[in-house]
């Protein structure tokens, strides 16, 4: 994985997933340059400093883009914007959930996407999933007019927003190839957790079943071909909500984290890497926890032992060799225990090729591309039924 800042792997894991999700290294650089002395006195300890120098590269950006909207430059405007609200995104991803500015970053990202969609993506649209007396809030990207169209819910996992999930251009590939995708902020994630105050839950199915319920009420839905992937701690909750959500008609673990809670023990001990600074805060906040010397029983149930065995579509679970955070072996257990599966498949990607580091965000466009081919293949195949 190319390392900006020797040493400090979240710092790095942040320049790369923005590198691979559209941002220009150019660009990267000049917000990073200015840091580097920070970044060497740990991870958490710089990250005012890292926001602070990438709000500034997103404030050159913002000005670039309304010079360019006001000459009627409307694409320059919104690859402008789509830069500047992914760099944001990302360093955004990185500050304590206690910042007392972080809401007003969060707000000032979906601005800059809506004003995305506006100018360079209009076909991609807000919308709102009701749920449990409230909604979560997603993207929907349409395949094409007028034909009802396979779909993929796409959901996050446990730093990472909707807004990520754009840039990563997974619903691109996925549209080229016929499919629709619906990006959710789980419970637990981006503005669900943020603005709406939703927490994650173990029983993923409990959303997984109000997405599906909402995408039944569209015209431009094949309602027997409705998928799902997560990536990260994604990777625990879409296949637990494919165990249990039968109108599924597939689901891919974009990440093998087949038993999270044991993740946390090994995390505790100091052991794999993490993925946001600030991390016990992070997790507490994600789930709506208070105290950590409780939290570990907790997230023992967070686990696909005697789960993955009631998935019965098709199931593909892709994992980087070189996974510091989620051991490959994880991988391995998911695919040996999802025996009900009619069609099961596991992907190992390795450093030769690249996308070895977790979800593969040191060669995302690979796994993207990868995971698309596979969903697209499965769908067309006759055996896919809800």
């Amino acid at each position: 994985m190319f390392e900006y800042f020797p040493g400090n792997y979240v710092w790095n894991l942040g320049v790369v997933a923005t590198l691979n999700s559209g941002g220009l290294i150019d660009e990267v650089d000049r917000a990073c340059r200015p840091i580097r002395e920070a970044a060497t006195h740990g991870e958490d300890a710089g990250t005012a400093d890292f926001l602070r120098a990438w709000t500034a590269l997103t404030d050159r950006l913002v000005a670039q883009a309304e010079e360019a909207e006001k000459a009627g430059h409307t694409r320059t405007a919104g690859q402008l914007y789509a830069r500047a609200a992914n760099y944001l995104s990302q360093a955004e991803r990185l500050q304590s959930a206690s910042a007392p500015d972080r809401l007003d970053t969060y707000r000032r990202i979906l601005e800059l996407q809506q004003k995305t969609f506006d100018l360079k993506d209009p076909r991609i649209t807000r919308v709102s999933i009701p749920y449990e007396g409230t909604t979560l809030p997603a993207y929907f990207s349409p395949a094409a007019d007028g034909d009802r169209a396979p779909v993929m819910i796409m959901w996050n996992g446990l730093d990472s927003t909707k807004e990520h999930m754009y840039a990563s251009g997974h619903w691109e590939e996925l549209a080229a190839r016929g499919i629709s995708c619906l990006m959710i902020d789980c419970p637990g994630s981006g503005e669900a957790l943020r603005l709406q105050g939703l927490t994650a839950r173990i029983d993923t199915e409990a959303w997984a079943a109000a997405c599906v319920d909402w995408l039944l009420t569209r015209d431009d839905v094949d309602p027997d071909r409705i998928g799902l992937v997560g990536w990260s701690l994604g990777g625990y909750y879409a296949p637990r909500a494919a165990a249990f959500e039968k109108r599924l008609a597939l689901v891919v673990a974009w990440g093998a984290n087949h038993d999270w809670g044991a993740v946390q023990r090994r995390r505790l001990e100091r052991e794999g890497e993490r993925p946001v600074p600030h991390y016990w805060e992070h997790v507490q906040w994600v789930w709506g926890h208070d105290r950590l010397d409780t939290f570990p029983d907790f997230a023992d149930a967070v686990c696909l032992d005697g789960v993955v065995e009631h998935i019965t579509v098709p199931f593909l679970i892709c994992h980087g060799d070189n996974d510091r955070q989620i051991p490959v072996a994880y991988a391995h257990r998911s695919y040996e225990q999802a025996t009900h599966s009619p069609n099961r498949r596991l992907r190992v990607f390795t450093a030769e090729e690249g996308a070895t580091e977790h979800i593969g965000l040191d060669h995302l466009s690979h796994v993207s591309t990868y995971i698309a081919d596979w969903v697209a293949d499965t769908f067309a195949a006759p055996t896919v039924t809800s």
